[in-house]
């Protein structure tokens, strides 16, 4: 079986909305749930029509993490609009959170680089601009863990986002 989802644009990539994972990971998510098995997981670009390529769903994943997510440029601009910006940093951790888990498309060194480069490198960031968007984010990477989606997260990571958000449910008090 396989399960495929195109785009026909780049103006939007798969972690930029919630409506790729409720679409595509809840598909994967059905027929997993139907057949006791996980479907091929593909990915369609068309947006040269001249050129389309098809990706696995994990490597298109990594492919827009890289690109994107974790990119100094693309966080660095959204520095730039404080608190909207923040809110669209927590987005995009909960947007990668609900594909993965429909989907099963997250490996934990991408956990890792989430939490230390939004977590807690930004979190001087986030405590000025917006600091219910750190919240968010450090509650949605410790329910991976709990979950089983994040299943080896760094030690020091792990303890420093917990240490971060008791310290940070004092600041919001």
């Amino acid at each position: 079986m396989v399960a495929v989802k195109n785009q026909d644009n780049r103006e939007h990539d798969i972690f930029d909305s919630d409506d790729y994972f409720q679409e595509h990971g809840g598909m994967i998510a059905s027929i997993r749930a139907i057949t006791g098995k996980n479907p091929k997981k593909l990915f369609g670009d068309t947006s040269d029509p001249e050129n389309p390529k098809v990706r696995d769903l994990e490597d298109e994943a990594k492919r827009v993490f890289r690109a994107r997510v974790i990119n100094p440029k693309w966080i660095n601009s959204m520095k730039r609009h404080g608190y909207k910006g923040a809110f669209e940093l927590a987005s995009t951790v909960d947007f990668i959170f609900g594909y993965d888990a429909t989907a099963q498309i997250m490996e934990d060194w991408m956990y890792n680089e989430l939490a230390e480069k939004y977590a807690l490198e930004l979190k001087e960031f986030f405590k000025e601009n917006n600091p219910w968007a750190l919240k968010d984010i450090i509650e949605r990477l410790l329910e991976a863990h709990e979950r089983g989606l994040w299943k080896n997260p760094k030690d020091e990571i792990l303890e420093r986002l917990k240490k971060t958000y008791l310290e940070l449910e004092d600041y919001l008090e």
